[in-house]
């Protein structure tokens, strides 16, 4: 799996081999962490997104739940990068 930060690279690994519903090692992922003071609404607008394309309901509930949880993280702050990128 690719992310767009190098530090989570080699800290945030699928152990799951992708022809058992993995993700491949080429395929792109963006990682929203809770203390992103925008992560909550993009979680939010993405399950708005997945409603409105016919998602299961449980899979739009799912990430509703974890936008709420993330919006209640007590600690915020503005996204940025590791100094080295």
């Amino acid at each position: 799996m690719k992310f767009s930060r190098i530090d989570y690279q080699t800290r945030i690994i699928d152990q799951l081999r992708p022809e058992f519903g993995g993700i491949p090692i080429d395929e792109p992922v963006f990682l929203l962490r809770a203390q992103d003071v925008n992560a909550a609404e993009v979680v939010r607008f993405w399950a708005f997104l997945a409603h409105a394309s016919g998602a299961d309901p449980h899979t739009v509930d799912s990430a509703e739940r974890q936008a709420a949880a993330m919006k209640a993280w007590p600690v915020k702050k503005t996204p940025d990068l590791p100094a080295s990128q």
